[in-house]
């Protein structure tokens, strides 16, 4: 059977009792007070206290709540006995605070726990979804009977949130003892009081309580004023005020200005009144006198409270002038910091800035909201979630905020606004931003190098060199102040449509210039009619055409005299852009694999465009076959990407790993991938797909492919032989070793151009030397037949006319293709040097036979 758990709502007015007594003496407990919950497994014993009477079932917890306001200047006494021995499943909550009426929901407030696994008298705090946290640990074993577990606990709290709990275990409460004090000031407010219990099978009528008492003697206590306007401020006390005298004006006078026109008690907030003057404010500190309030239980301010606002009138605030300028987002494993999120913001301007209603954003768009503060010239404030803000607050100006977006480790972007939604500050950042591979695996700051610099983006930012990890209220560790002297750079151009191009820059633009289009030119002969901005950084400027783009022509974009936001102006730049084709099956091929790499090494793969078309690898996607179908797909790119005619690229996840073991390497044919499907050593089948999932290449290789002799594999590539020939293993080949066995981003070693055969067979070359040095590594017997479905068998002879290799055996042939002899005999042995017989033999489908005998040389380098 289930726990048992009733939720339940106090039925009468919501502020009508604050204080609360009950010694149970009248025999009910549903009235005067009411107590509500699991009311059919509670009764008043004969000796009118409070005593579970719930089912026999283990793992019940059984609640009752009645309201209660009282929060701060107030003290909780009350009589437990328990006759149980206490353990993890037997304990007894009283709950001081609660925001809610259901105790084992997400709750959250304070409450007294009597018992558990330690056998003791502890307070704790609940954070609504969290575990409870000690706030005064009880010393262990005081609870640690087996049948009569007596107490009388009494709880006070301050107006300065101080803490104190006392026990008397005689139950009199004539000899109390202090068991501990704490200070925790998380929740100013109350809506309800009230017991939870939980036991096993044998416990359930074993709980008794009497003799509840809250009370509070303390007057209100202002504890913030905060400006709405210019006109309007709001007064928050540390508990609820009561009415009328909360909306009597003439209880509120402000320096210079008088008394307010409206005085409006909050509605959903009674401990928040709003304050409306005839005046405007003038700028600087105001001071705010109270007197004649109270609060639900009847405690008045006897004397007269004052408190001291600042009023800063609105200004503009322009683009970074508020700087985002330094970022916690991944505080694991920890290094000095608080293990806290948190976000620095900086006050660039010469401006006093108020941030009351600005908001900061992650890409979920979670939005933040601040309270007011002002930020004056040069002055830091961090932002962190409401729960963190102590651990901040030896750091600096603190806003701890009750809704923090959550910064995401690997990357977010994070927008401020101020409170018109007019964009202040963005930043995009990555694990890249760090330059650190060790500091970005967490618990290092991003920080801002120069916060003078608006148009730099990600070159301005890098990992906190603090030993601490980071500079949290202060001036970063990498600060630069040097002005911006560098013209922006044009970094890249994009097609989006036959007829628009997106340029991107280095740094963000003056819009002016940027927005110029005779700024730029389209060569050969397209004429630009628009230059807009795309995204909200002004790196990114689209051009819209008069005509379209042609299939197979570069086009040439020129910029000319555009200006950073700084002033800096870029003299000249120049890009090209193509209008990209659809691919269709043999126009982009595998071209080279690496499958077996050194040790410290990775995998690679070479594509090759051997079309004439140029072609958008945007979206395409490696995938292999384990063991009958698609697996491990993998996408080369999410952007655009386009692979000109005879262009090579190298696909890896660690382009500096391979460009470090192959030195020759073109470096600029690399494209980092996040990851590669997994290329078994021994054999395996590579798969290339377009966008839309066609199969545009496939490639089975087998470590047997690989030239026989070679001594060691590892960190060997193999190369496709012909361009234009098909992925059977006749046409792949060990890379050279005079190129250090691979050749990543260039022609292959192994590369040979297709010889037309003039008659039925040819050799080329007719000399080679089986050196794996890359020159005429292999001889290749080249055919064409009339028609197709020939069978052939080749068979090499010495010079003495001994059978050396059965090379082909019942082959059917194409029309046209070539066969490989790598100067192997039958058994894998390099032949020796001399001159070796070549017998053809060819059947036709109509049974004709016809010999050839072909002489070629194994020769060898001295």
């Amino acid at each position: 059977m289930g726990k048992i758990l009733l939720l339940w709502f106090f039925l009468c007015h919501f502020y009508t009792y604050a204080q609360l007594q009950e010694s149970f003496s009248d025999g009910d407990f549903t009235r005067n007070p009411t107590w509500l919950g699991d009311t059919d497994f509670f009764t008043v014993n004969a000796a009118g206290q409070l005593q579970s009477n719930g089912p026999a079932i283990t793992g019940t917890e059984l609640q009752l709540a009645a309201n209660c306001q009282a929060v701060t200047g107030t003290t909780w006494e009350f009589y437990a006995r328990l006759n149980l021995a206490t353990s993890l499943g037997n304990y007894a909550d009283v709950y001081l605070v609660s925001d809610s009426a259901n105790f084992k929901g997400r709750n959250s407030g304070y409450f007294v726990r009597i018992g558990g696994t330690p056998d003791e008298v502890s307070l704790f705090r609940k954070d609504a979804g969290a575990s409870p946290v000690y706030l005064i640990n009880g010393r262990d074993g005081t609870i640690g009977a087996s049948t009569n577990n007596v107490v009388r606990v009494k709880i006070s709290r301050d107006i300065n949130s101080r803490w104190i709990l006392a026990l008397d275990f005689s139950g009199t409460g004539q000899d109390y003892w202090e068991e501990g004090q704490a200070l925790d000031a998380t929740y100013q407010q109350s809506n309800f009081f009230g017991v939870q219990v939980k036991y096993s099978a044998a416990n359930g009528q074993r709980f008794l309580f009497d003799d509840f008492t809250v009370t509070d003697n303390a007057p209100p206590l202002l504890r913030q004023v905060q400006v709405i306007n210019n006109r309007t401020i709001s007064v928050l006390f540390n508990e609820p005020v009561a009415l009328p005298q909360a909306q009597e004006t003439g209880n509120y006078h402000l320096q210079q200005v008088g008394s307010p026109v409206a005085a409006v008690r909050d509605l959903s907030n009674p401990a928040l009144v709003h304050l409306t003057f005839n005046q405007t404010f003038s700028a600087g500190t105001h001071t705010l006198s109270l007197s004649g309030l109270t609060d639900l239980y009847g405690n008045r301010m006897v004397t007269s409270s004052a408190s001291s606002f600042s009023y800063t009138p609105p200004v503009e605030v322009n683009y970074r002038e508020v700087r985002i300028n330094e970022v916690l987002a991944d505080v694991s494993p920890g290094v000095g910091l608080p293990a806290a999120e948190f976000i620095e913001l900086y006050n660039s301007s010469q401006k006093t800035i108020n941030l009351q209603g600005w908001q900061f954003t992650d890409a979920s768009n979670a939005r933040g909201t601040l309270p007011a503060f002002v930020l004056t010239p040069g002055s830091y404030v961090l932002l962190c979630r409401a729960a963190d803000t102590a651990v901040f607050r030896p750091y600096g100006k603190v806003l701890g905020l009750t809704v923090f977006p959550a910064l995401n480790d690997s990357g977010d972007e994070v927008k401020l606004f101020d409170n018109t939604g007019k964009l202040i500050d963005k930043i995009s950042y990555t694990t890249a931003w760090y330059r650190d591979t060790r500091k970005a695996e967490g618990g290092w700051s991003l920080e801002l190098i120069n916060p003078i610099l608006t148009c730099a983006e990600a070159s301005n930012w890098t990992v906190s060199t603090d030993p601490s990890g980071g500079t949290p209220g202060k001036q970063n560790a990498v600060f630069n102040n040097t002005p911006d002297t560098q013209p922006p750079a044009l970094l890249k151009a994009d097609l989006i449509s036959s007829g628009r191009i997106k340029l991107t820059f280095s740094e963000s633009l003056d819009s002016l210039s940027a927005r110029n289009i005779s700024s730029y030119t389209v060569s050969p002969g397209l004429n630009v009619t628009a230059a807009t901005f795309t995204g909200t950084a002004y790196q990114e400027v689209v051009l819209s055409l008069a005509g379209n783009l042609q299939p197979r022509h570069v086009y040439e974009i020129t910029v000319r005299q555009v200006r950073d936001c700084a002033g800096n102006i870029l003299n000249e730049a120049k890009a090209t852009v193509v209008l990209p084709e659809p691919a269709v099956t043999g126009d982009v091929i595998i071209n080279e694999v690496l499958f077996n790499p050194r040790s410290g090494g990775v995998d690679f793969l070479e594509i090759v465009n051997r079309s004439i078309k140029y072609i958008d690898l945007n979206g395409w996607q490696l995938g292999n076959i384990r063991p009958d179908s698609v697996a491990d797909v993998s996408a080369i790119t999410g952007e655009p990407l386009v692979i000109a005619p005879q262009q090579y690229l190298v696909l890896t996840t660690r382009p500096d790993l391979v460009q470090a073991h192959y030195p020759a390497a073109n470096q600029l044919a690399f494209v980092k991938m996040n990851r590669l499907p997994g290329f078994s050593d021994d054999q395996g089948t590579v798969l290339l797909f377009d966008n839309s999932r066609k199969l545009i290449d496939r490639f089975a290789y087998h470590e047997e492919m690989h030239y026989k002799l070679l001594r060691d594999r590892n960190g060997v590539s193999l190369e496709r032989i012909r361009l234009h020939g098909d992925s059977s293993a006749v046409n792949w080949h060990s890379a050279a070793s005079t190129v250090g066995y691979a050749t990543p981003g260039y022609k292959n070693s192994q590369y040979h151009e297709q010889t037309p055969a003039s008659q039925f067979f040819t050799i080329d070359p007719e000399i080679f030397t089986p050196d794996e040095d890359g020159d005429k590594d292999f001889t290749t017997i080249n055919y064409r037949t009339e028609a197709a479905g020939y069978i052939t068998n080749i068979t090499i002879f010495d010079a003495a006319g001994r059978e050396v290799r059965r090379l082909v055996k019942n082959e059917l042939l194409g029309q046209n293709g070539f066969f490989r002899w790598d100067g192997l005999d039958e058994r894998g042995r390099k032949v020796p040097v001399g001159y070796y017989v070549l017998y053809i033999e060819l059947f036709s489908l109509q049974g004709q036979v016809r010999t050839y005998k072909e002489t070629v040389v194994v020769g060898a380098k001295f």
